[in-house]
């Protein structure tokens, strides 16, 4: 039973304040990646020809997408590293990051010893000129070389989210785009190495970084606990450890590629409709994506915040933390589909000057509005089940929700049209939260 200084520290630990602080440069950390891309483009666009601009959107695209599949390595490492560290298990921590970081960096190399097909098999799926795709492979070529450093980033990252290291990770994360820019400026501005000396500059930014990443994980373990012997290899490389970690792995990697599917198919609708829905439907994500910014802050929080409580066994830390960081994670959501309801038209009005795309997109932003109201609950239960590690549940939940989807777009758009695609995709946010809901009281029964 906890002392009234431990309950204490618990309140304080989940204090409003407390939870903004963590959340706040994990935001900034997330809206830093997508100013990375914008800025390799208006480098691009600034420096070289239209066949370079081509290839930077034509690479960037692939890269996103081979990327995104391997998401999993930082959400798993996360809810590992909040557990050992919550339980103050410091030689099992390190284990588990040795185990992250060896997992990565094997599936990075992978990457690099398949480049030729995934390069052939990416490229084939864009009907792009010839010109564009022969310097889209020498952007691949040379920036699919960063493949095993942006993996084990991805696992660091997951260990700092879990530390509740929020400030160290928007650090790495500058660090990175400060560095990228002026690699960028470099090779592309300076030597007039067009698309290729981009992905240059990003492959040599994401090795760069990852030393700096692990300095900041070393340094911030060995702080926990000075060991003479910092990792104790056998334990590392313990069977059951691995195919535990490896199963996380799959089935976060499946819920994922569900994710995936469900934005690909909400494209693909779009362009049935004609190109200006579908560019009207590109503008209205883009504003839920800068949303999804804020509501992925809290979510971090909270997968560090749930982990450490199932560690240590701590059921006040895993009550405070869900409840004060929903709270927070609901009343930011209400304020941001506040801000699209009556900024929304000026907002798309500066992405886009072409009328009938705007036109178009009038009557679809209450869709976008109400998507962001109600989507910080799915975001919240992918923190609260990151942090505990109950990846099975989210891999079933992921499927569950994804046949609500399709329903929903197969009773709906016939009647309705693009309206009705837009109410499928909020049921499937609705859908998602629920999916997980199910779940959750098993969690609160096991966290003490």
């Amino acid at each position: 039973m906890l002392g009234s200084a431990e309950l204490d520290s618990e309140r304080d630990e989940t204090s409003y304040r407390s939870l903004l602080s963590r959340a706040w440069p994990i935001i900034l950390a997330n809206a830093a990646v997508p100013t990375l891309g914008l800025v390799d483009t208006a480098i691009i666009g600034n420096v070289a020809t239209t066949v370079d601009l081509g290839a930077i959107a034509l690479g960037a695209v692939i890269f996103s997408f081979v990327y995104w599949s391997f998401g999993f390595l930082r959400m798993s490492t996360t809810g590992f590293v909040a557990a050992a560290a919550g339980a103050q298990q410091e030689s099992e921590l390190r284990a588990v990051v040795a185990r992250a970081l060896l997992m990565a960096f094997g599936l990075g190399i992978l990457l690099v010893l398949l480049q030729s097909g995934i390069a052939w098999a990416a490229i084939e799926m864009f009907s792009a000129p010839d010109a564009v795709e022969r310097v889209t492979r020498g952007y691949f070529d040379l920036r699919i070389w960063g493949a095993p450093a942006t993996l084990s980033l991805f696992a660091l990252m997951g260990v700092l989210i879990g530390l509740g290291l929020s400030k160290q990770l928007l650090l790495v994360q500058l660090f990175m785009n400060g560095l990228n820019i002026g690699l960028d400026l470099l090779f592309a501005g300076v030597f007039d190495m067009g698309a290729p000396g981009v992905a240059l500059g990003t492959a040599l930014a994401e090795w760069a970084t990852l030393a700096l990443a692990l300095l900041i994980v070393i340094r911030a373990l060995s702080a926990r606990s000075p060991e003479a012997r910092f990792v104790d290899w056998p334990d590392v490389l313990r069977g059951d450890a691995l195919m535990s970690m490896l199963s996380s792995n799959v089935d976060i990697m499946i819920r994922t590629l569900l994710l995936i599917l469900s934005f690909a198919f909400f494209a693909d609708q779009s362009a049935r409709y004609g190109e200006v829905v579908l560019a009207s439907n590109h503008l209205l994500l883009q504003l839920v994506s800068f949303a999804a910014f804020f509501l992925d802050g809290y979510a971090f929080v909270v997968e560090a915040l749930v982990g450490k409580a199932r560690g240590a066994g701590r059921a006040e830390l895993f009550h405070l933390a869900v409840v004060r960081s929903t709270v927070l994670a609901a009343a930011t959501a209400v304020f941001l589909a506040l801000g699209l309801l009556f900024g929304g038209t000026a907002l798309i009005a500066l992405l886009t000057d072409i009328a009938p795309v705007r036109e178009a997109s009038a009557p679809l932003l209450g869709y976008a509005v109400v998507y962001v109201a109600v989507s910080f609950g799915a975001f919240q239960l992918d923190g609260i089940f990151i942090g505990f590690s109950a990846t099975r549940e989210m891999r079933n939940a992921a499927i569950h929700s994804i046949v609500v989807y399709f329903m929903a777009w197969w009773l709906l758009t016939p009647p309705f049209g693009v309206e009705g695609l837009w109410a499928a995709m909020i049921i499937y946010v609705i859908a998602r939260a629920a999916a997980l809901g199910r779940y959750y009281p098993r969690l609160n029964k096991q966290v003490g």
